[in-house]
């Protein structure tokens, strides 16, 4: 399905190109720039095409007849044309480098903020490495297309169009003759360009899947270590660079059939116009040396160009395939209502209900994780929800967060549907201390201060002190500007869970989400964590999802999930006494 797709992309090239083009949008606030590179490039190649008129003036002039002034003006003229060349190739390089680098700059940042207000069923369906690729190596071949090819582009068609103009001005029959080879050369640049287009977008695709790979081997890097997998590894990256290797090849040899044809065109319509250039000028047809000399010029010109625009071809069909898929990534429909405000009037007092809500994932559909959940928690009381894994628990707390839409049923905040409130203002008001703690690889206080960007230092000393995390933090050298390391590498278990909790506690949520946050701790820190953990539940709804049953006790209603389902609701001291009961039977599992 996916060849197909990108069949189709590739027979569109019209479409293809204007997508391209499209994103010259992003270059709008510094257009200014572009203009005067743009007005450079024109110049400086109308300076390139009057070098052959000229030259051609100063060889006719090459005869007894010819003043010495006349000599000397023409090569004052050619020497002046030069130098302001010289100024306006310096203006438009620079020029166009301040445009592309802005544009380039604008759009990571474009694409970058969209991939991050995408929904979370956009990222259940990919991979991070591929993600990454769109910003790094699609955008790395849009900058050599916006810096190189498209100046490089539009003076060669200058060239072009100015050159053939010029030739008829000399000779139309000379111009004709020259003319004829170009339909062998246009016929060419249509097979080969869509083969090349095909390898490159297929080398592209290749290349991200060996980013993926990296990203996922680095990621993982303690587990590729632990079960001792590095050759495994290395020949898995081996084989999706090798098979980028095999690709690139198979381009290089259409685009090297390509020059090659476009080369042969060239030096036999060379050949040819000399021929019947020479036959004009011994045919007395008006033509003089001089003039023939021109031609020449002026044929090798277009012929260069022409030959250079069979690269500047495939780098066009290397960009398009990268614009497919960048826009195809800008194109994805972000989260709703992001960026609405959150005044005081939408501050939620933490009243939560389930109300015969049904979900699926949306790449399982056919697999329902939650079937028909009803429950209500009222402001300050602690839900607890257990059960074994995979019965829904942490699904539950997907939906909380609005990460996901319910298919059936609504969850309700407040008693207002939470699809009417803002996912900015309703976030705000949670905080979630996961399983799997994600620290970011940068200090301790960076870490902490997620949950409350801008927050001062002494709001930052608190948060860890409540979360028994302040006296750990002391005895590193740096203290809370310790780098934690690439996904907090540098922390144990137990230290990561704490820094977690300190950046819930500085959130200061309505709704608190506590997922086995105390999973990771030794028996002395987990009493001390729980502890600042249950003066943190106080006057707010809290839902605790625990394995280890011994840290629900105190819970205003244990909710047992069991594929999906809610089987059994209750406190503890009502739920142990059901020796029937499901919540029973985990008790004495977890003993």
């Amino acid at each position: 399905m996916k060849e197909e797709k990108d069949e189709a992309k590739a027979k569109l090239s019209l479409k293809g190109l204007k997508r391209l083009l499209s994103l010259l949008r992003f270059m709008w606030p510094k257009k200014w720039a572009f203009i005067g590179g743009l007005g450079a490039l024109i110049f400086s190649s109308l300076g390139t095409l009057a070098f052959p008129m000229l030259l051609g003036e100063l060889l006719d002039a090459a005869n007894p007849e010819a003043s010495l002034q006349r000599i000397n003006e023409l090569a004052l003229i050619l020497l002046g044309i030069f130098a302001v060349n010289a100024v306006l190739s310096y203006y438009r390089i620079y020029l166009f480098a301040i445009v592309t680098q802005y544009m380039l700059a604008q759009l990571r940042q474009t694409t970058y903020n969209h991939m991050i207000r995408l929904p979370m069923r956009f990222f259940s369906s990919r991979r991070v490495g591929e993600l990454n690729s769109r910003i790094s190596s699609d955008i790395s071949v849009l900058q050599e297309t916006f810096t190189f090819t498209v100046a490089q582009f539009i003076r060669q068609m200058i060239v072009i169009i100015g050159g053939i103009f010029l030739l008829t001005l000399i000779s139309y029959k000379l111009t004709i003759f020259m003319l004829a080879f170009v339909p062998l050369v246009a016929i060419g640049a249509r097979i080969f360009g869509k083969a090349v287009r095909r390898l490159s977008k297929e080398a592209q695709s290749q290349v991200a899947l060996s980013n993926v790979i990296v990203e996922e081997t680095l990621q993982g890097i303690s587990n590729v270590k632990a079960f001792n997998n590095e050759s495994y590894e290395s020949n898995r990256y081996s084989e999706a660079t090798n098979e980028v290797i095999t690709i690139g090849l198979k381009g290089a040899r259409w685009r090297a059939l390509f020059i090659s044809l476009i080369v042969f065109s060239l030096f036999t319509s060379i050949v040819g116009v000399i021929w019947f250039g020479v036959y004009l000028v011994n045919q007395g047809a008006g033509l003089s040396s001089g003039d023939l000399f021109k031609f020449i010029l002026y044929t090798l010109f277009i012929g260069a160009s022409i030959s250079g625009m069979a690269d500047l071809y495939s780098q066009v069909q290397k960009a398009i395939g990268a614009t497919d898929s960048l826009l195809d990534l800008l194109e994805e429909e972000t989260e709703p209502q992001l960026t609405a405000d959150c005044g005081d009037d939408k501050i939620l007092k933490g009243n939560l209900r389930f109300d015969s809500v049904s979900f699926a994932y949306p790449s399982r559909p056919e697999l329902e994780v939650l079937k028909g959940i009803d429950f209500e928690v009222k402001t300050g009381q602690k839900i607890a929800l257990v059960g074994a894994s995979g019965a829904g628990k942490t699904t539950i707390t997907s939906l909380i967060f609005r990460f996901y839409d319910p298919n059936l049923g609504e969850v309700l905040l407040d008693n207002i549907p939470a699809n009417e409130l803002s996912l900015n203002c309703l976030r705000k008001q949670m905080a979630i201390v996961p399983q799997e703690v994600l620290l970011f690889g940068g200090t301790i206080a960076e870490n902490i201060a997620y949950g409350k960007p801008g927050a001062d230092f002494e709001e930052l000393k608190l948060a860890a002190e409540k979360a028994n995390a302040l006296s750990f933090i002391n005895s590193f050298p740096q203290g809370f500007d310790t780098v934690v390391g690439e996904r907090g590498l540098q922390l144990s278990g137990g230290q990561k869970q704490r820094v977690a909790i300190a950046r819930a506690i500085l959130r200061d949520p309505k709704i608190l989400v506590l997922d086995e946050a105390t999973s990771a701790l030794d028996t002395e820190s987990e009493s001390q964590v729980q502890s600042a953990l249950n003066e943190l539940m106080k006057g707010r709804t809290s839902i605790i999802i625990a394995h280890r049953l011994s840290t629900i006790r105190e819970a205003d209603t244990i909710l047992v999930l069991d594929q999906g389902r809610i089987v059994e609701a209750g406190t503890h001291d009502e739920l142990i006494g059901n020796a029937d009961g499901k919540y029973y039977a985990l008790q004495n599992i977890a003993r």
